[in-house]
């Protein structure tokens, strides 16, 4: 039984009702599907960025609502903590793959020390991480 983390763009997926993805999340029983911290700290930062943004009613309800279906989400999904040894992996991927960025090392730091399987459409930027095991959801 492995792991599988939803990465932040699979988190909106679900999120907005992408079909492939909630069948897929409604597939997995709920011990073995999460999301990491990496991932809570993007949504939520973009939605207090759209809030701070805000100069009229309509979008300012918009962006709460926004922040109230992340948090929503959110209980669905078990959370991954970025401990000291994801944080030590971090700055080895970091100086290892420089070009990706902050963020996804990050989450890719927290899947491996947790032995994981990454939920990504991001290929092309996940695949260069040695080791990380890969799944997309959005597919048919």
């Amino acid at each position: 039984m492995s792991l599988h983390i939803l990465d932040t763009d699979h988190l909106t997926l679900f999120r907005v009702g992408h079909a492939e993805v909630a069948a897929h999340v409604a597939a997995t029983p709920a011990p073995q599907i999460a999301v990491t911290i990496i991932t809570v700290d993007e949504q939520l930062t973009g939605w207090y960025t759209q809030l701070r943004k805000a100069r009229d009613p309509i979008k300012l309800a918009w962006a709460y609502d926004g922040l109230f279906q992340v948090v929503e989400s959110l209980k669905v999904f078990t959370v991954v903590p970025f401990s000291l040894a994801a944080a030590q992996r971090y700055f080895a991927l970091r100086k290892q793959l420089p070009r990706l960025g902050k963020m996804d090392l990050a989450i890719a730091a927290t899947v491996l020390e947790v032995s994981g399987i990454l939920v990504t459409r991001n290929w092309s930027d996940f695949q260069q991480v040695s080791g990380l095991l890969l799944e997309d959801w959005s597919k048919p």
